[in-house]
């Protein structure tokens, strides 16, 4: 599993090197599924021969009040990939959400297909984005972006590559490249990782945050002494954690 994340790591700086530009293919989004009012939403988007299934969550008391609400894009680990919707819940936000009708957020939760990774996604997500930002009524100054594992790696590629979208980032048991930091100087960084972390090494979280931080940037990192590769299940279940996110928007940060 080291070498795989070693080997992800590399494809990412190949893959983010050629993808200055994003590319201008079409794709569409068609509803499969919709349960009642407050039931956890399913949507499947399709670009070309790419499928993207994904849950949508609205909070309890969305529709009955005239507001905008705050979005998470949550990113699943390697062992969530491919067809089957309810691995997506295992872990993280939709699992809580699903639990916690009035969970403050609306969540999408895509799924990232089998034997493929988040980088190889990105302009997919960017889309997805786009269109429950259009569908949905959500406040565009609190879009947020996380994700475990291979999707921390994930937050990291996508919270770099459209960092000018997310208010905040928060990757878990991650890693990214030396190009990201750049980019990501500006953004309100908060990473977490397992000390005895043996899939994803810690130094993968610890190098990313002090090259965003020697650039004067507002990066911060929780290591937790005791754990290994499950750094999120204690980090989804702080609710000061929730409250970190919220208290960041995208405009506050753009006039820094």
């Amino acid at each position: 599993m080291r070498a795989a994340y070693l080997l992800f790591s590399v494809f990412a700086v190949l893959f983010l090197a050629g993808c200055t530009q994003m590319e201008n293919e079409e794709m569409t989004f068609d509803l499969i599924e919709r349960g009642g009012q407050h039931d956890q939403t399913f949507e499947k988007a399709v670009r070309k021969d790419l499928n993207c299934s994904y849950l949508l969550f609205l909070p309890e008391s969305y529709g009955q009040e005239n507001k905008s609400w705050p979005l998470m894009l949550f990113l699943h680990g390697a062992g969530e990939r491919g067809s089957d919707l309810q691995l997506v819940k295992k872990h993280g936000p939709p699992k809580i959400a699903e639990k916690q009708k009035d969970f403050p957020f609306i969540v999408v939760s895509p799924q990232c297909p089998k034997e493929q990774w988040w980088d190889e996604n990105l302009d997919v997500l960017i889309h997805l984005l786009d269109e429950i930002v259009a569908k949905y009524d959500v406040d565009e100054e609190r879009v947020y972006l996380t994700g475990l594992s291979m999707g921390g790696y994930g937050t990291w590629a996508l919270g770099s590559r459209c960092a000018d979208r997310f208010a905040a980032i928060a990757p878990i048991c991650g890693g990214g490249t030396r190009p990201m930091a750049r980019r990501l100087m500006d953004m309100p960084i908060w990473a977490f990782h397992g000390a005895k972390d043996k899939v994803v090494p810690l130094e993968e979280s610890e190098q990313l945050v002090k090259l965003i931080n020697d650039r004067g940037g507002n990066a911060k990192l929780t290591v937790y002494p005791d754990a290994g590769h499950d750094s999120w299940t204690e980090t989804y279940d702080n609710p000061e954690f929730y409250d970190w996110l919220l208290s960041h928007r995208r405009d506050g940060r753009m006039k820094q």
